[in-house]
């Protein structure tokens, strides 16, 4: 029997609102569903919610791409996600948007409490700067040459190529990915959510069962290296919420406001279904709540989630479970190999009940990735789904309607008897997230039911003189223990469960329903075909689907892409008497200095041979001014001297090299001498 009924809300981590679902995304809301479907058959009043996580820059900079407004492209992309979802049978009880009065509510509350006592900070930073679209760069929006490995068009935080991570400011030949204009470095101030005071709390929770094994391990080490302040806010222009009391000027950072949407969503939930948001969320809540997240994003759900909520004296997470990342035949999903493949994509030529099966059949308690093999997909699912479980139902139904006016007779108890005794223990591994070793003990009990009917061989009894009774129990038998195994499997496949409820005549089965059985007399109505085989040839339609989505979003990406800064053309030609007046002379680097206030400029004193000379030079960001001292170089010493606002500048050092740390200042051959022409 169940449990006494839990309050029990679940979340999945919201999808941003810049893209479309795909398979690797599906993994979390299966599994996330299966769970929550699996709590409700238990009697459990028990909420799923999500959202659109449908703030920050991407978002702002697409919509400007596409001439339109962020909240019109919020709004497309909302339609089309919760299509997707619905198409997979995800059952949410509120989807909702980040962008959204609940939210804003929420999240304003949660950083003024913070901010009340002392856990916001503020401090001047330094940013990359697009100087023509006049904004601060995230470090996404920020692409250059890996300084490790030199793969052109990388990230600014980190190479594709190599795996390497690196500041921006290593970056080489940087650009704004969104003008192609070289970045500055600007001062700005921000505000950070003060996390430090939280550690030895946090400390606490994170040793306290609320995370599994591998992900505690993980946390140690950065309380090791010691917890960071953490910056909350974005300089406008910027899509989200404004910061309360900063004139428009500073936004909360999207990884704020986008956990606080679990509590806007349900809040919303509480309005449309009267119930008490304060009864789950305060502090001393006997409530209960489970994040399912990947574990790509522990850092934020582990440490800054339970941090601000307790800052504004909320409850903290029950528990918090991550997942691993999906691959594809053993590899990455990749545009190029037609393996990104998109839940709609999917959806045009699969049912979503066989991912949801072999999705199941994979997942454990664990954060290990779990691989899509096309191959396996379409055995197992051919196998376990069609082969042993859709088929003892029409194996059985046709004798049932044909013979016995479609009612059920007595059954085989010693059959049956394995199928409800494995009640407690399947319920325990859904429970803990074993769902793969739930579905084997399942189909364990899906081979014994193959095993008697085989055995037993109706087929045959049913052309036998006075075998009635005994072909009766038969098939009784078969589809009370079909019954049985579509209750174990209704978590995982809702649909085929519903019509599998149609066809046995029975209401909505909940967990009660595995440990009974259907009464004698029981009519049944006419079998329909449940489930079809996966076919290869809709596999190869998928993936050549995918391919051809890629090639035409490459072509869009292409086409809008900002153009590289162009070399300019070669202009106001010179004769050759005109190059002759320029003086070239070596000269030696006596004293540099660094400029102050000046973001390029090294002083210089340079030694001509006879006398000295002062040059500003914007070598700054290739050069340390002590590792100058001493070398030959060659300066233009016939220049015009040039008033700066640093002084005096009688010359011009030659330098070449594209910029950044990638300059060389010009030295000439070993024994040359200060004074010296070159010619």
């Amino acid at each position: 029997m169940s449990a006494t009924p839990r309050k029990i809300l679940i979340t999945s981590a919201l999808p941003y609102a810049n893209g479309s679902i795909h398979l690797g995304h599906m993994v979390e809301y299966i599994q996330t569903d299966i769970w929550s479907r699996f709590q409700k058959m238990r009697g459990h009043e028990c909420v799923y919610v999500c959202a659109d996580d449908a703030h920050g820059t991407p978002i702002m900079l697409r919509a400007q791409q596409e001439g339109i407004t962020p909240e019109e492209l919020i709004g497309k992309t909302a339609v089309e996600h919760q299509a997707d979802f619905a198409d997979f049978n995800i059952g949410f009880d509120q989807y909702h948007s980040t962008h959204s009065e609940e939210n804003r509510e929420c999240a304003t509350t949660i950083y003024n409490r913070a901010f009340d006592k002392g856990y916001i900070k503020t401090k001047t930073i330094e940013q990359a700067y697009d100087p023509e679209k006049e904004m601060f760069l995230p470090d996404r929006f920020i692409k250059g040459t890996c300084p490790k490995c030199g793969a052109e068009d990388q990230y600014g935080d980190n190479c594709e190529a190599c795996g390497a991570t690196y500041d921006p400011t290593e970056l080489k030949n940087p650009v704004s990915a969104i003008s192609g204009a070289t970045p500055i470095q600007k001062e700005s101030e921000h505000y950070f959510f003060d996390l430090p005071q939280f550690a030895e709390q946090l400390k606490d929770w994170t040793h306290s069962g609320h995370l599994q094994a591998e992900i505690t391990n993980k946390l140690d080490e950065w309380f090791e290296s010691g917890l960071q302040m953490w910056d909350i806010s974005r300089d406008a222009p910027y899509f989200g919420f404004e910061i309360p009391n900063t004139d428009g000027k500073k936004y909360f950072y999207v990884w704020l406001d986008a956990p606080i949407g679990y509590l806007a969503s349900f809040k919303k939930y509480c309005a449309e279904n009267g119930l008490n948001f304060e009864d789950w969320w305060n502090k001393d809540s006997a409530t209960e709540m489970y994040h399912f997240i990947g574990k790509d994003i522990v850092y934020f759900h582990s440490l800054f989630w339970p941090a601000m909520l307790s800052a504004a004296d909320y409850r903290t997470p029950t528990a918090i479970f991550a997942h691993g990342f999906l691959t594809v035949d053993g590899k990455k999903m990749s545009k190029s190999r037609g393996t990104f493949i998109k839940a709609r994509t999917y959806l045009q030529h699969l049912n979503p009940e066989y991912l949801r099966y072999y999705f199941a059949a994979k997942l454990t308690s664990k954060i290990d990735d779990i691989d899509l093999n096309l191959n396996d997909f379409m055995s197992r699912v051919n196998s376990d789904v069609v082969g042993k479980t859709v088929n003892i139902a029409s194996r059985c139904a046709g004798f049932v309607k044909k013979r016995f006016d479609n009612q059920l007779g007595e059954i085989d108890n010693d059959v049956i008897a394995p199928f409800i005794e494995k009640s407690d223990t399947i319920a325990g591994l859904y429970e803990s997230r074993e769902y793969g070793h739930a579905i084997r003990e399942i189909m364990q009990l899906a081979d014994i039911a193959n095993e008697y009917i085989d055995e037993k061989a109706p087929w045959v009894v049913a052309k036998e003189e006075g075998k009635d009774a005994e072909l009766h129990q038969i098939v009784s038998t078969g589809i009370q223990m079909y019954r049985l195994l579509i209750a174990y499997l209704k978590p995982v496949m809702p649909t085929l469960a519903q019509n599998s409820e149609a066809f046995l005549n029975v209401e909505a089965m909940t967990w009660n329903d595995t440990q009974s059985l259907l009464p004698v007399g029981h009519e049944i109505n006419k079998f329909k075909a449940l489930m079809t085989r996966v076919e290869q040839d809709k596999i190869d339609a998928m993936l050549e689907e995918t391919k051809t989505e890629l090639a035409k979003e490459q072509a869009l990406k292409e086409s809008t892409a900002p153009k590289k800064p162009s070399i300019e053309p070669i202009a106001n030609e010179i004769e050759f008497d005109d190059f002759a007046k320029i003086d070239l002379r070596v000269v030696k680097i006596v004293n540099a200095e660094r400029v102050e206030k000046a973001e390029k400029l090294l002083q210089l004193t340079l030694d001509i041979g006879d006398g000295t000379r002062n040059v500003f030079a914007g070598i700054k960001s290739a050069y340390e001014p002590e590792d100058l001292i001493g070398k030959m170089t060659v300066m233009v010493a016939n220049l015009k001297p040039r008033k700066m606002r640093f002084g005096l500048s009688e010359g011009m050092v030659l330098a070449a090299g594209p910029g950044g740390s990638d300059l060389w200042i010009l030295e000439p051959h070993q024994g040359a001498q200060p004074g010296m022409r070159v010619k």
